[in-house]
């Protein structure tokens, strides 16, 4: 297996926190301010980066991928379960990536819908067919086009737009750090997939995590300020009025693809955890395609109640990870099921799902992770160990 260095994986993390989607939550964020809506930006991807960070450790150290490293705490057919889980995520998370992409772009240039999708799932078939560590040269002059574009597009917003009163309901602080999080969160059950082909797994793990919640953090933050500041939260009209033209049509294109790729990219690697019959490239092949006909096919506009889904799904799940891996050294890689962890998990999921209707400073993500850690703790100490 080739080995990746640690500045090839900032670059495919610096990809996966130039995206649109990033964009269209940090405007969720307008209402509450540009100081309050920053603050709950930053906390919220230091919460969700920290746990993004365990999450890389572990598929670093162990040299396992993501939904493998799940085995260790959940045994082989608890491992099986949060990887089809996972595998579905992905295919929704590589839909609406392209609805996203050929919606911004059809604003601009009015071909159709369904071409833009076909033109950005054909990009993200060839980024699949080309490899993550054969991209090369491809990935670094895509990287620079994006940081140049997104300097071009805060100009536009921070420089040439003015201060404008912000539509929409203001959320919460507590929720607005929940909706921080749950970017970073999302990314949990996929970055293991890629540190464990690094040739030093705490560097390229450190790199990956920082360059991620810097850039994402960009990206809410333009997001933000593109409500605030223009009184549009459509990136694609704003990018029409500045006069980007064919620049807009660059950076929608190459953050759709350079981010989607990743999603699809992961789920054929949780395919292979289901059954050694699936082929990683061809099956991530296979899930770009379904989310092509899904863009296609149905409307995906409001993503909240997803990332919140995801939330639930996947907090607890790494929670109980980071308490065997770092806490118990506790391994049950070679069990069948662990049913001690699995109930754990449900109980994780449901509190989660509960303290969605409360008001938390901090949100309720950590608090559910926290409580999840707890609960893994004190059954190590009941349950006797064999």
């Amino acid at each position: 297996m080739k080995k990746t260095s640690s500045f090839q994986n900032g670059l495919i993390w610096f990809g996966a926190g130039v995206s649109l989607a990033e964009i269209l939550t940090g405007t969720y964020f307008a209402p509450l301010g540009m100081v309050k809506g920053f603050a709950a930006i930053l906390l919220g991807h230091v919460i969700g980066c920290a746990m993004m960070y365990l999450a890389g450790l572990i598929g670093g150290r162990t040299g396992l991928s993501a939904m493998e490293t799940v085995k260790r705490s959940f045994g082989q057919k608890g491992g099986i379960f949060f990887a089809f889980l996972n595998v579905l995520q992905l295919v929704g998370w590589t839909a609406i990536m392209i609805y996203d992409g050929a919606l911004a772009i059809g604003g601009i240039f009015t071909v159709g819908h369904w071409v833009w999708c076909l033109v950005i799932g054909g990009l993200i078939l060839l980024w699949i067919l080309v490899g993550v560590t054969n991209l090369g040269w491809i990935n670094k002059i895509a990287m620079a086009a994006l940081f140049l574009l997104t300097l071009v597009l805060c100009k536009v917003i921070f420089f040439d737009g003015s201060m404008s009163a912000s539509a929409g309901e203001a959320m919460s602080f507590g929720a607005a750090v929940d909706l921080a999080v749950a970017m970073p969160l999302s990314w949990l059950p996929l970055i293991g997939d890629y540190t464990r082909e690094a040739e030093k797994p705490a560097q390229a793990t450190l790199v990956s995590v920082v360059v991620y919640g810097l850039v994402s953090c960009w990206m809410y933050v333009i997001g933000m300020g593109a409500a605030i500041y223009t009184g549009e939260s459509d990136i694609a009209q704003i990018m029409v009025k500045a006069g980007l033209g064919i620049a807009a049509l660059v950076i929608l294109i190459l953050s759709t693809v350079t981010t989607t790729f990743l999603d699809a990219w992961s789920a054929g690697i949780s395919a292979e955890s289901l059954s050694k019959v699936f082929s990683g490239k061809w099956t991530a092949a296979g899930v770009t395609v379904v989310g092509i006909a899904g863009a296609i096919l149905f409307p995906i506009d409001d993503i909240t109640n997803f990332l919140y889904l995801i939330g639930s799904v996947f907090a607890p799940m790494i929670a109980i990870q980071i308490a065997d891996f770092f806490l118990l050294r506790r391994d049950r890689f070679g069990a069948g099921l662990d049913g001690r962890n699995l109930v754990i998990w449900l109980l994780g999921f449901l509190a989660y799902r509960l303290l969605m209707k409360t008001d938390l400073p901090v949100g309720y993500t950590l608090v559910d992770m926290a409580l999840t850690v707890a609960l893994c703790l004190a059954a190590d100490r009941l349950v006797p160990k064999k």
